[in-house]
């Protein structure tokens, strides 16, 4: 489980850093507006991830990340509905996002049959 736990919030954290570079280079009238939308979104997912390495009650914050994974897709989709992302790079988020979100499903699953 411990692996499980690293490669999601290290997984998290590339997806961060891969994203504000991104980020950077959208136009100004989206930049502190979705951009800063997605930066703090994904912030505030590796921020739950590693609250909840540490908790003793970790399934609400699990949850918590399960919702930000949500709205960071939508997030995603409406960059690229607005072009301020590549087709390929669009790609390249959603394939990371859903192997976050996989990974953060069996953490849950694990969390809960321990419960």
């Amino acid at each position: 489980m411990r692996n499980q736990e690293l490669s999601v919030i290290s997984q998290t954290y590339d997806l961060t850093l891969w994203a504000t570079r991104h980020i950077e280079r959208f136009p100004r009238a989206h930049r502190f507006s979705l951009g800063s939308r997605l930066e703090t979104t994904l912030h505030s997912l590796l921020n739950s991830l590693i609250a909840a390495k540490y908790r003793h009650d970790k399934l609400a914050t699990l949850e918590e990340a399960n919702l930000l994974i949500e709205q960071l897709r939508y997030q995603l989709r409406f960059a690229r509905e607005l072009r301020l992302i590549s087709i390929d790079s669009h790609h390249h988020a959603c394939e990371r996002t859903d192997r976050i979100g996989r990974e953060l499903g069996g953490w849950r699953r694990q969390v809960k049959t321990r419960s």
